[in-house]
């Protein structure tokens, strides 16, 4: 079922307030540093990144299966130098290989099924370069993220505010389901969002099964080491096996 949060044109106009640059984007625009690099984003979003690395001269394609998102990310400075498609990382082909492949803003999280992992990490490997590199990250389960989640914050958008407010609605050691609304001054959205939450071993295993090697799990975007209590993060670096 599609995530509103995604899909609908309002919320991906307004997707960078809550999403926009940080620390986050400045270890993945690192990763395309010493010279141009073929670089795939998959579930690019509203294509900061993109626009980021196509501003370096890097040979960008950003994958996203939200229109929406895409729409935005086409307006962006660059945005004419990035090949946008419109596909789900589990289902892209396309006929290049790359340098560096991405998948940033916990976009890990949204596949709830090994099957649909699994197709994610076989893209990735189909489109690896020789000596590739895999980055991307996916939350520590031992957080108490849902604790974390609940509330109420606001953000403006031109001269309006607009309100956003999440509530938990199940939760168990592996999934967590949420409804998030956005409530603008003459309407309001609902979103409603489920994100799986793997252990270490357990990305692990699936990158093996895949054809895939870890190279390092950082914990933090400064590069800590992975610390299973604490970190907040999990930042898998891979290549090919």
């Amino acid at each position: 079922m599609p995530d509103v949060h995604y899909e609908h044109p309002d919320l991906a106009e307004i997707y960078d307030l809550d999403s926009g640059w940080s620390a986050d984007r400045n270890f993945y625009l690192d990763l395309g540093s010493g010279g141009p690099k073929r670089i795939l984003d998959l579930g690019c979003g509203t294509g900061l990144l993109c626009d980021a690395y196509a501003s370096l001269g890097h040979d960008v394609t950003g994958v996203d299966p939200a229109k929406a998102m895409l729409d935005v990310a086409k307006t962006r400075p660059y945005g004419a130098n990035v090949n946008w498609v419109e596909a789900s990382a589990q289902s892209l082909r396309v006929d290049q290989v790359f340098d560096l492949i991405i998948m940033t803003g916990h976009a890990f999280q949204v596949f709830l099924e090994d099957a649909d992992i699994l197709a994610v990490f076989h893209t990735i490997k189909t489109h690896l370069a020789e000596n590739g590199v895999v980055a991307f990250e996916t939350r520590n389960p031992a957080i108490n993220w849902s604790a974390r989640w609940k509330g109420e914050t606001s953000m403006t958008s031109g001269n309006q505010v607009i309100r956003q407010s999440r509530v938990i609605l199940h939760e168990d050691t592996k999934l967590i389901s949420f409804e998030t609304r956005y409530d603008f001054p003459e309407k309001t959205i609902t979103s409603f969002s489920k994100l799986l939450f793997l252990t270490k071993p357990e990305v692990e295993d699936r990158l093996q099964e895949s054809g895939l090697k870890v190279e390092a799990v950082y914990g933090a975007w400064d590069k800590k080491t992975f610390d299973e209590s604490m970190s907040e993060e999990m930042i898998f670096i891979a290549g090919a096996a």
